[in-house]
């Protein structure tokens, strides 16, 4: 059952929060990938592209488990326990959004010629960590 983020995490969600993801391979080994975080409402979101492992494991097995450390107090960070869906829808923008934010420039400068950027967003279930 998705729960409600607490304020505090969701603003430093909107900064510059790196985050470590784990999906399951299909053979149940976990696969971890860092990733640029951010947050729409409820829901923890991260940005990827088509034909990457994530996006791959995700859609056969939706659990994730994401590890964000508070940018603003490095001893603090989030482990969020979740179900994800994958979606292409606004995912162009929100990778630009994200290279401003964490490269300071307008455009994703790594898009590859028909690459089809997707978000991952992330509906949680359960939060563990410190210094929340």
């Amino acid at each position: 059952m998705p729960i409600e983020l607490p304020d505090t995490i969701k603003q430093f969600l909107t900064l510059r929060a790196y985050g470590h993801v784990v999906t399951r391979n299909q053979d149940g080994s976990p696969q971890m990938s860092m990733v640029w975080m951010d947050v729409d409402g409820n829901e923890v979101l991260f940005n990827t592209a088509e034909g990457r492992v994530k996006p791959r494991n995700l859609r056969r097995d939706p659990r994730i488990l994401i590890s964000v450390q508070n940018p603003l107090n490095p001893q603090g960070h989030a482990i969020f326990h979740g179900t994800a869906t994958v979606t292409a829808e606004g995912a162009e923008q929100h990778i630009d959004m994200l290279a401003k934010r964490f490269l300071g420039t307008d455009k994703y400068p790594w898009r590859a010629p028909g690459e089809k950027r997707l978000i991952v967003r992330t509906q949680v279930d359960r939060i563990a960590g410190l210094g929340l």
